[in-house]
């Protein structure tokens, strides 16, 4: 591979903006022959963000700051050190840049903070780089990356298929409002899949049929899309759902009275975050987000607290300086 000379016109710092999200469904099937499982989800981005910023040097660095930004690797583990080299080599460049990382959403949390770096490092680069990669194959490659960095680049809602990498947007109206309780103690995705698994085998072994995944050939969550088309809050807290959710609370179980403490302070909806270990409670309005989030401070079943508001742009640009 070869340099990037400075050419005329590209800039010397590019700062992208990536959501994070929530999972309003996640339906999971067994694993598969492929050692895969496949899920539908319903993503949406919430205002909890990621700003990445590329700066041109020689050779990739990482830094980080911000929300939990002591448990963020700054090495070739991270995803965001992941994206500028798989996009150096896809258009034949060597990686030579810097991106620091200001951290807005939880870390390990489920809500996708590292895809979302993953996702703003791709657009950044391709800035930075001028590179020009169409909008189609950057969505392909944040697939390569994991299964959760395309939904960033897309943002607002949609309902994602497969390993969750294919993506169709899904129609929305009005704002969601939500109360997300953060615990210290992270859930590895992997782990609780494998719980998941566990769950199914304990199950089979008693000959109990487990119904997971029961609209898995038609649209996912029927009602909760309807709901969402009608901008009807009640019906889509009423229909969240989180096929991972027990395996997570196997994992963690301080996370069953988070959602106690949640319902009982008269959240229309609430739901574990992907795997978790994050809780989000959906309120009917930013005031009452915000009481869902004090009670569940009140009660001392979280570390910390954060409130959103649902579907947000995807990652886009906030700099492109003039050089």
């Amino acid at each position: 591979m070869t340099g990037l000379r400075r050419a005329s016109g590209l800039p010397e710092r590019v700062v992208v903006r990536a959501p994070g999200k929530v999972n309003l469904a996640l339906q999971v099937s067994p694993v598969g022959d492929d050692g895969y499982h496949r899920v539908v989800s319903v993503f949406q981005a919430v205002s909890l963000f990621e700003d990445v910023t590329a700066t041109r040097g020689d050779g990739l660095s990482i830094t980080a700051s911000g929300l939990q930004s002591e448990l963020v690797p700054l090495d070739g583990s991270n995803i965001a050190w992941r994206a500028a080299e798989l996009l150096a080599a896809e258009v034949g460049v060597d990686p030579d840049v810097h991106l620091h990382l200001a951290k807005g959403v939880p870390v390990a949390g489920g809500m996708a903070g590292g895809s979302a770096d993953g996702a703003a490092a791709l657009l950044a680069c391709d800035a930075l780089w001028g590179t020009g990669v169409p909008r189609e194959r950057l969505l392909e490659l944040a697939g390569e990356l994991g299964a959760d960095v395309a939904f960033p680049l897309v943002g607002h809602t949609a309902v994602g298929t497969g390993r969750g990498e294919l993506l169709t947007p899904a129609l929305v109206r009005g704002e969601l409002h939500w109360a997300f309780g953060l615990r210290r103690a992270g859930i590895s995705t992997a782990a609780s899949y494998g719980r998941f698994d566990e769950r199914l085998a304990e199950a089979a072994a008693r000959g109990e049929d487990v119904p997971i995944a029961d609209s898995w050939d038609d649209e996912p969550g029927t009602a909760l899309m309807a709901a969402l088309r009608a901008g009807d809050a009640e019906g889509v807290g009423a229909h969240l759902r989180n096929d991972l959710e027990s395996a997570s609370c196997d994992l963690e179980p301080a996370l069953r009275e988070v959602v106690d403490v949640a319902r009982a302070a008269g959240a229309l909806g609430v739901v574990v975050s992907g795997s978790g270990p994050t809780v989000a409670a959906l309120g009917r309005s930013p005031r009452h987000a915000l009481a869902l989030a004090a009670a569940m401070m009140a009660a001392d079943v979280v570390d910390d607290v954060v409130t959103a508001t649902g579907n947000v742009p995807g990652a886009r640009l906030l700099a492109l300086p003039t050089p």
